[in-house]
């Protein structure tokens, strides 16, 4: 039993299971919306399965392809795809059974959420790939993120509104955003590797203001959907709490790099739980 609860411990790690707060939420505030309220329990049930399948997939997909790029990272050499606690090939099968999982609980969603599981999982697992040639992976990373509202308006009405592109298009820059804030740790180990990514072609000043750049379009999306939506105070509310919690982020990694982990997970996690529950509120009173 004690063998078996440190594995498990081990693939927690992996994929970091605790970070899946940056996703759940909008899915579900995506499926509020469509639903004018509650979405139902079956609903709710394959929603988290489906969330934390793709996240799984996605992570452990990652963690298998960079293998070699952690093991001369000083940041990561300690990880369990690194040091030996989990093997490739028990890696691989992770993988393999969270995208048939995703496929899975998609049959039981709906015929389009069946069609575009395999496309979603192409997506969310291009990122691995893309910051080997491409600086633009950031944008890859927060595209897979972005398609979480997708999944969620989908899952409800089978359907892709309009404002869920457009709050999809805020998350995809929200989180393309504190991923370049995140991404200035591993600067100097990008460039000596020769990876792509903002930090390491742009330098840390242009990639501080890219990312002001890319977390002032998600303000700006995030209030397009409130007004799509026919959304109200509540709504409106979250945005105005989301703007100044950004602020706060940038505010902290300006300061101190070392505040990089509290502004990527703490700010970011809060940001996300408390857009969702102001989101609630809304419908439940307008």
């Amino acid at each position: 039993m004690n063998k078996l609860i440190k594995k498990l411990n081990d693939f927690n790690e992996l994929v970091m299971f605790k970070h899946s707060i940056f996703s759940l939420p909008f899915i579900f505030i995506a499926m509020v919306v469509a639903a004018n309220g509650w979405f139902g329990f079956k609903l709710f049930v394959l929603g988290v399965l489906a969330a934390l399948t793709a996240r799984n997939f996605a992570m452990g997909f990652n963690r298998f392809m960079d293998r070699d790029i952690d093991a001369l990272n000083p940041r990561t050499i300690n990880r369990p795809n690194v040091d030996g606690r989990i093997s490739a090939s028990s890696m691989f099968i992770f993988v393999l059974l969270n995208a048939l999982g995703f496929i899975f609980v998609a049959y039981f969603v709906n015929d389009l959420a069946l069609y575009l599981s395999i496309p979603i999982l192409i997506v969310i697992g291009s990122y691995s790939y893309f910051k080997r040639f491409s600086y633009l992976a950031h944008v890859i990373l927060g595209i897979s993120l972005g398609l979480a509202p997708i999944a969620g308006v989908v899952a409800v009405s089978e359907t892709i509104p309009f404002w869920a592109v457009l709050l999809s298009l805020g998350v995809m820059f929200w989180v393309a955003g504190f991923d370049l804030l995140y991404s200035l740790q591993d600067i100097e180990v990008d460039r000596k590797l020769g990876l792509h990514s903002i930090p390491s072609k742009f330098g840390v000043e242009k990639t501080m203001k890219i990312s002001k750049i890319f977390h002032s379009l998600t303000v700006i999306f995030w209030l397009l959907f409130v007004i799509a939506s026919e959304s109200s105070y509540f709504a409106y509310l979250a945005v105005i709490l989301s703007a100044l919690m950004l602020s706060y982020e940038h505010y902290l990694v300006n300061k101190d790099f070392k505040k990089i982990d509290k502004a990527f997970f703490t700010v970011n996690g809060y940001l996300g739980i408390i857009f969702f529950v102001l989101i609630v509120l809304d419908n439940i009173f307008f």
